[in-house]
């Protein structure tokens, strides 16, 4: 049964006219009362012009692109390679046709801000949806996104994810480009204790993301190949989680140096967080490789010219996008089952060395 606006109204308790000011955004409108009328066309999942049945399956010439944060070279350079194939024929002639309008939602990390924009791009009858990064794991968020998407999917809005794995239910989906996030933080452990670190530190990204539990499950997982352990003690000593940015990078490090004295070795959950550690380390007096041995992940722009250039594990996040922005086109047929692992790729440089003796 579509809702109509009339709907929205009686569940607000507001009249039609009210509705249709709060969402035109043209006419003041009590922040109690437009909270009210939000409230309501979320419960009721209202899209505009629902009532128009030769509507109901039409999509625009929109196109979501959904990031973390868009200052963020992880999501930009992805976000920028998607608009390429989204944004023009890309024949360079400047001709219409084809084309869509790639829009930039930057969430902030923050779920309710993520079903929030998916929201607002089921109102527009996006054309397509981009979901870049890693997935908030919590089971609530995950349901509701399951379920928004099943819904926007339903309508015709090819559905996109680069960089996160699929939702544990829900096959709304066009194609899902997963990182190998396990493998590379696995092979990037491997390569430290191949050098002969034993005490590893390992600065985590926040907890419920899908990205920070992956890149943390191979880097225990090589160290449990080693015999290494970690036991819960170890553990809860040199592993430390903090937001995706410099700053935590820094405190963390400075954490797990005074936690055990005898580390030789940090780990960071992507390059921007390495930057910090790096930073902290001087801080301390010691010099990197020869006494702490720093490495990153992602391979960002700045990475080779960090100084010494940072060890990290590569993901195409040029490619990964621009195949997204393909495949929210219809330009690319899905992967297999819709989808696709992406290999991650071990950069050695000069930032790790063999621990110093004695």
């Amino acid at each position: 049964m579509t809702v109509t606006l009339a709907d929205v109204a009686a569940r607000a308790r507001v009249s039609p006219a009210t509705v249709s000011r709060v969402l035109n955004g043209n006419y003041p409108v009590a922040a109690s009362t437009r909270e009210r009328v939000l409230r309501a066309v979320d419960d009721l999942d209202y899209v505009l012009n629902g009532p128009a049945s030769s509507l109901a399956a039409a999509t625009s010439d929109l196109v979501g692109i959904l990031v973390n944060d868009i200052a963020d070279p992880f999501f930009g350079i992805m976000a920028g390679a998607a608009q390429t194939q989204i944004g023009g024929p890309g024949d360079g002639s400047g001709r219409a046709g084809g084309e869509k309008l790639a829009v930039i939602c930057n969430t902030g990390g923050s779920p309710e801000r993520e079903l929030t924009y998916l929201t607002l791009l089921q109102r527009q009858r996006a054309a397509a949806v981009v979901l870049t990064g890693g997935a908030v794991e919590y089971p609530e968020h995950q349901a509701a996104m399951a379920a928004k998407l099943a819904k926007m999917a339903d309508a015709g809005t090819r559905i996109v994810f680069c960089g996160r794995p699929p939702l544990p239910e829900g096959d709304a989906l066009v194609a899902a480009l997963a990182f190998d996030n396990r493998g590379g933080g696995r092979r990037l452990t491997e390569h430290l204790i191949a050098l002969g670190h034993r005490r590893i530190g390992y600065v985590a990204g926040p907890p419920e993301r899908t990205t920070t539990r992956h890149r943390l499950e191979g880097h225990r997982e090589a160290l449990r190949g080693a015999g290494l352990g970690p036991d819960a003690e170890d553990e809860e000593r040199l592993t430390v989680h903090g937001p995706y940015d410099r700053r935590s990078g820094y405190e963390a490090t400075l954490d797990i140096l005074r936690r055990d004295p005898t580390v030789t070795a940090v780990v960071a959950a992507n390059d921007t967080v390495a930057l910090g550690a790096c930073a902290a380390v001087r801080d301390q007096g010691l010099r990197i490789p020869q006494d702490i041995s720093v490495a990153g992940f992602d391979d960002l722009p700045f990475s080779v010219d960090a100084v010494p250039a940072l060890t990290t594990v590569r993901l195409p996040l040029s490619e990964a996008g621009a195949r997204a922005g393909r495949l929210a086109m219809g330009k690319e047929n899905p992967p297999p089952g819709g989808i696709a692992t992406i290999a991650a790729e071990l950069m050695i440089r000069g930032s790790t060395a063999p621990p110093r003796v004695g």
